[in-house]
């Protein structure tokens, strides 16, 4: 009788292709908007998928924070990752994200949590409606809201880190700006992270 069990290793290596494959795709949104504001009402995302390799690993917050004060979110931009680290290392976390859609978009360095928004509604800026008349002026907390469950407001007027009810996006390019995260993942984070809980994006 043949031996139908499978090793450790054909365990493992079956594990990490698994999750190669889901960290790798990466697709173009269709967003139109400014850098006037970082999130869009957006349509659905392009059939055209562009596979990259992702480098999602975890790590440390020496390099990039002198402590960690109020904690510490670090976004990596080219891994499409999140870090948290809470004031005294109880609380390690990391999550997959989506990232801008284009380096002009993308706004990197220091800034801090300035606002928690627990049901986000949200509202395009006149300049965005002007350029898509067609969409909503204000979409209340629910299923259709792009910020998704919670929000993490930033010191940059209209960045956030935020969820997301559109599954597809995290793990992509697919953003006008924001970062974003699964809606369980925001809602993890949002219940660690602080007022002025510090934040780099790299």
């Amino acid at each position: 009788m043949a031996n139908s069990k499978f090793s450790r290793r054909d365990f493992a290596c079956s594990l990490a292709a698994g999750v190669g494959s889901l960290a790798a795709v990466a697709a173009t949104a269709q967003t139109s908007g400014t850098m006037e504001n970082s999130t869009e009402f957006e349509e659905q995302i392009s059939n055209r998928v562009i596979r990259n390799s992702s480098s999602f690993r975890s790590k440390e917050w020496r390099p990039y924070f002198s402590d960690l004060g109020h904690g510490a979110i670090l976004v990596d931009i080219t891994s499409r990752a999140l870090h948290f680290w809470s004031e005294d290392e109880s609380v390690v976390l990391l999550y997959p994200t989506s990232v801008p859609v284009s380096p002009e978009l993308t706004r990197l360095g220091r800034t801090e949590v300035v606002k928690k928004v627990e049901g986000p509604s949200w509202r395009p800026t006149p300049s965005m409606l002007e350029k898509n008349p067609d969409w909503p002026s204000y979409i209340p907390p629910g299923p259709d809201n792009p910020l998704g469950t919670h929000a993490l407001h930033l010191a940059w007027v209209f960045y956030r880190i935020h969820g997301t009810h559109d599954t597809r996006k995290i793990g992509r390019r697919s953003s006008n700006g924001c970062i974003g995260l699964y809606n369980e993942h925001i809602a993890e984070l949002f219940s660690h992270a602080k007022l002025g809980t510090q934040v780099l994006i790299i």
